[in-house]
Parts: C-alpha cells; structure tokens; sequence
C-alpha cells in the first residue's frame, strides 16, 4: 500500500474509529456501574462465597479500566488532524493506518473479553444465589459446615 493510499483510508476510516473508541468509552463505564452492583448483590447473598469470587470481580474492574482509558486516549488520537498536516511523509501513513486498525482490534477484542467475564461472572451469581447450588466451586465450605 503506498502512503497516499494509507492516508485516504485514514481520512474514511476516521469518523467510524472515533465512534467506536466512543462506544468503548461507555460500554467500559456502564460496565464498571454495573460491577458494583454485581458486588453489592454478592455480598448481600446467605452464601458464602469464596475469595475467587471476588477476585474476578476485581479483575473483571482491572481490565474494564485499562480499556476505558485506552479507548479514551485513543478518542483523543485519533481527533488529531493526521491527514491534514504538511510535514508527515508519505510512508508514515501505512505505519499509522496499521496503528489504529491494530488498536481498534485490540480495543474491540478486549472488550468482548470482559464482556465474556461478566457474563460467565453473573452465571455464577445465579447459580449461587437464584438457584441455591450449594456445591458450587465458589461456595466457601465454611458456608457448607455451618448448614451442616
């Protein structure tokens, strides 16, 4: 791909990215929201859960910041007026087209991770509070001597 040709789908591909980072911004905030209302459900069960419960909560917050914050600089990048700009030659172009489809991949696939934790996350939480599974991985055995 010459330069010219990285820089003309940077120009069409910019509108669609900014969007996209945007979406991720509030995806990542609504889901770190919606974590503390997964823990508040979690500490206000009869079971006892195990310290693996809350510690995919506590990775499931990690990683949703990193994408909140990543996504955010890269809005911000990629509002910089790249292709209008004089001094940048022509073959910095494909470095920087492949840059930002590269970091969108990475932004896109990561959120889908996280949303895959919630979700396997939340089953849990069912299972254990909604459907009482009393010999759940997660279930403390505490919890199990005690109803003994």
């Amino acid at each position: 791909m010459s330069g010219y040709e990285a820089k003309e789908l940077i120009k069409i591909s910019i509108g669609g990215l900014n969007t996209l980072c945007n979406t991720i911004v509030l995806a990542s905030a609504t889901i770190l929201a919606l974590t503390l209302t997964l823990l508040g459900v979690s500490t206000g069960t009869s079971s006892q859960l195990k310290e693996d419960h809350n510690n995919n909560i506590m990775r499931i917050a990690k990683i949703d910041t990193v994408i909140f914050v990543v996504a955010l600089v890269a809005f911000l990048l990629f509002n910089l007026p790249v292709t209008e700009s004089e001094n940048i030659t022509a073959n910095w172009f494909d470095v920087i087209y492949y840059l930002t489809l590269g970091l969108s991949t990475v932004l896109s696939s990561a959120l889908i991770v996280v949303v895959l934790m919630l979700y396997s996350t939340i089953v849990n939480i069912i299972k254990i509070v909604g459907l009482g599974v009393e010999d759940h991985p997660l279930v403390s055995s505490e919890k199990k001597e005690k109803d003994e």
